[in-house]
């Protein structure tokens, strides 16, 4: 195929009628192929339970037993309720359906591919220890060192984005500077005039010899992209590389709520963006969906740039056949015996210095830790840093985030700490993107509003930010959601703030 023709099709492959009859006719088979084994499994359960005596007996004992097991599990109350509840009520489908969903984790190649490759990168982390948490009352960062793996460092700047227009321009900026490598990792990846731009950009530095590293999430682009995009992507060049995290497959099972829900973009190991921002038109208001989309994000600098590159590769080298040695990836910045001191002098970030998440403002040498969440492990890492942030608030704590699903302990956290004085306000969606989660959002408002926090609602649109600020000392942002997939099920990341 000559070059003439492989750039009309690059071109027009995300426009063209067939790709999306393709894309529909992909969602409609998966989601009958679902339902019909669902409603064959019901069916079989069903004839069993009443035509066999011995099975409803077994049935019966399986049940008392499961729920043994699950209040010795070391899981929150609520959730071991709720599933205690459903299996003594109907065990004949209680029992079954804790099996296929009641432990919420990855399946166990999916575990030994991902820990096997974390374990490999680990070392590359170790030498960069950035500013030592044993010194620091940092109790927080302590335990992201040792829970989440990650250091935190001090040399470095950062540049917060109120929206996703203004930090899509600056992502454009990074990718023209490009000589060594980008990586990018997304959630959603759809066809568009922001994917065009970002694509073009991609293809003409694999063109200069950049090397190209992509991973999107195959159920997230399931309605937006073709089937085996990844293939047509690393057909157009050779130097790109790219993989559909945890494939789409017709099949009933809590494998498919592991998704990789991450969003970042690392450019030669020197600078990284994170935040909500995914690579979809709705995302710099290109697109109107519900409204003016309101999101959040950061541009990171310094030696914290290698934390993002070890999290790429961390589920990089776990499904990939040909894997990267990470530490080509890694940056040259002086971390460990420079970071307490002159790394980190006159840095700043445009982290805003009053709490106002809505504007740039400057701060001098922060405290940065990146760190990221997965399923892989009972370790809720993304929920312990939002809850510490909300339980040590003196004065303010300010939130962003779309789906206000909470459980006990977050729900407790936020009433106690309107309760002792603190500005607690949380801005939620005007305009929903799922009426159902809506509702569900707006069912946590009474008691939260009883015990003196102030909500708001975005009127202009739907807000998507995963952000949380608080007293002018600390700030995470991120792709974490305050719902039960986000911290439990999801693959995360988010940055965490302070200083």
């Amino acid at each position: 195929m000559n070059k003439r023709r492989k750039e009309r099709i690059e071109k027009n492959i995300l426009r063209n009628r067939t790709y999306k009859v393709l894309i529909y006719n992909r969602f409609i088979l998966t989601l009958l192929l679902v339902l019909l084994q669902i409603v064959v499994y019901a069916l079989m359960l069903v004839h069993f339970y009443n035509g066999f005596r011995a099975v409803m007996i077994t049935t019966e004992l399986l049940g008392l037993l499961f729920v043994l097991y699950i209040i010795n599990r070391n899981e929150k109350p609520s959730s071991k309720l709720n599933w205690v509840i459903m299996i003594l009520a109907v065990p004949v489908f209680g029992v079954p359906m804790y099996m296929l969903f009641g432990e919420g984790r990855p399946t166990r190649r999916m575990h030994k591919r991902i820990s096997a490759a974390k374990k490999e990168n680990a070392a590359c982390l170790a030498r960069k220890t950035g500013v030592n948490p044993e010194k620091r009352d940092e109790e927080i960062c302590r335990y992201l060192t040792r829970y989440a793996d990650y250091p935190l460092f001090r040399d470095g700047e950062v540049t917060y984005y109120p929206s996703g227009k203004e930090m899509f321009k600056d992502m454009l900026a990074a990718l023209d500077r490009a000589e060594k490598f980008i990586l990018a990792e997304y959630f959603i990846v759809a066809g568009g005039k922001m994917w065009d731009e970002f694509r073009e950009r991609l293809l003409q530095k694999a063109r200069q010899g950049v090397q190209i590293r992509l991973i999107y999430d195959d159920v997230g682009s399931l309605l937006v992209l073709p089937p085996k995009y990844d293939r047509y992507l690393e057909y157009l060049h050779p130097n790109i590389k790219c993989f559909r995290f945890n494939p789409a497959v017709p099949v009933f099972t809590m494998r498919m709520n592991n998704r990789d829900h991450r969003k970042i973009l690392v450019v030669d190991g020197k600078v990284a963006f994170t935040g909500g921002i995914n690579l979809a038109d709705e995302y710099i208001d290109e697109k109107v969906r519900f409204g003016v989309w309101k999101d959040t994000g950061v541009r990171v600098t310094g030696s914290a740039v290698d934390s993002f590159t070890v999290m790429f590769f961390n589920l990089w080298n776990a499904f990939r056949k040909d894997k990267e040695k990470t530490s080509d990836f890694l940056s040259g910045a002086p971390s460990g015996e420079g970071a307490e001191g002159d790394a980190g002098a006159g840095a700043q970030t445009d982290l805003p210095a009053t709490g106002d998440l809505s504007g740039p403002g400057i701060r001098p040498a922060p405290v940065i830790q990146p760190y990221d969440d997965s399923p892989l492990d009972r370790e809720s890492v993304g929920e312990t840093v939002y809850l510490d942030i909300i339980n040590r608030a003196r004065d303010y704590v300010y939130i962003f985030t779309p789906y206000l699903i909470l459980d006990d302990f977050m729900r407790a956290a936020i009433c106690n700490a309107a309760k002792r004085g603190v500005d607690v306000r949380i801005v939620t969606p005007g305009i929903p993107d799922k009426k159902t989660v809506f509702r569900l959002t707006r069912s946590n408002y009474a008691p939260l509003l009883k015990s003196g926090v102030k909500i708001y609602e975005y009127t202009p649109g739907f807000i998507h930010a995963k952000s949380m600020v608080s007293d002018d000392l600390c700030a995470v942002v991120g792709t974490i959601n305050l719902d039960y997939r986000s911290l439990y099920l999801h693959f995360e990341n988010a940055v965490y703030f302070s200083g």
